[in-house]
C-alpha cells in the first residue's frame, strides 16, 4: 500500500490516502503525479514500478505484463480514485466520497 500525505491527499478530501500499487495507472505520456523510476523489477506476469515523486515520496505501481520503463526515466502515475482509501489525521477511515467532495 502506497500512503501519500498532506497536501496532495488533501484534493481527494482526506488527509492521507492510501492507494495499491495495482491502482495505480501507469504512462510514460500524462498523469496526474510525475516522477523519476528508480527501480523496475519484472516478476511473473507483473512489473514493479518504484517512481520518485517531488512533494510526495517514493510510490510503487503494479502494470500487468511487461512495462518499457528504466532507471532515470519520467513516468506519470494516475490513481483509480474510487479505490482510494481515505484517512483522518488520526488514521481513521473516512467513508468513500467522491474526488475533491468535501469530508464532514
Amino acid at each position: 500500500m502506497n500512503f501519500i500525505e498532506g497536501e496532495p491527499a488533501r484534493g481527494d478530501g482526506a488527509d492521507c490516502i492510501g492507494i495499491r500499487p495495482e491502482h495505480l495507472t501507469l504512462s510514460t505520456e500524462s498523469g496526474r503525479w510525475s516522477g523519476t523510476v528508480t527501480v523496475s523489477e519484472h516478476l511473473g506476469s507483473d512489473t514493479f514500478v518504484y517512481v520518485q515523486v517531488e512533494g510526495i515520496g517514493t510510490l510503487v505501481a503494479r502494470a500487468g505484463g511487461e512495462f518499457p520503463v528504466h532507471h532515470g526515466d519520467r513516468v506519470w502515475l494516475t490513481p483509480q480514485t474510487e479505490k482510494l482509501h481515505r484517512f483522518d489525521d488520526q488514521g481513521n477511515a473516512l467513508s468513500s466520497v467522491a474526488a475533491g467532495a468535501k469530508v464532514a
